[in-house]
């Protein structure tokens, strides 16, 4: 289980390694995967299936690319390098997040030497529910769907991708 403080500072830690990263690297743009999973617990089976799939699906549209993985208490990180613009790789991450049958549960941020690059600046709209179908930012406020919901939801999600690549 990990606390409130523990993934705050993870954030910051990561934000850190972001901008150390930009800075020795000019004219790159960094991708950086995590996953997003509701709840205290932030590393397990299924946050490994969702991050290592991530780093799979990265590594085929940026081969060659790939810098380093963290699995860590706060979650599994990938990051990868790339010499393209940011809003080229932010259509290409983008793509990924709506068309890997887990990339709904993958957080894949595309930062610049300007920064972080939103969905809105590919013309991509916000991300969706995975429960209702709203947008998730007004799910999360309002808390309309319990922690074990979502879970069993992702979980779901992750054993029918399991299922299906070990069938092929």
């Amino acid at each position: 289980m990990v606390s409130l403080e523990q993934l705050l500072l993870s954030r910051d830690t990561r934000v850190a390694f972001q901008r150390e990263w930009l800075g020795k690297h000019p004219g790159c743009t960094l991708v950086s995967l995590t996953v997003q999973l509701p709840g205290p617990e932030k590393r397990n089976d299924v946050s490994l299936a969702i991050g290592r799939a991530g780093r799979e699906a990265l590594e085929g549209r940026f081969p060659g690319c790939f810098v380093c993985e963290k699995d860590l208490e706060t979650g599994y990180e990938a990051y990868f390098s790339v010499p393209a613009t940011p809003l080229d790789v932010k259509r290409i991450t983008c793509e990924v997040e709506e068309s890997h049958p887990l990339g709904r549960l993958m957080d894949i941020d595309v930062v610049g030497a300007d920064g972080p690059v939103p969905r809105e600046a590919v013309g991509r709209e916000p991300r969706r529910c995975l429960l209702c179908g709203n947008e998730v930012r007004y799910c999360m406020r309002a808390r309309n769907h319990s922690t074990d919901e979502l879970l069993a939801r992702i979980r779901q999600m992750v054993n029918n991708y399991i299922l299906c690549n070990t069938e092929n």
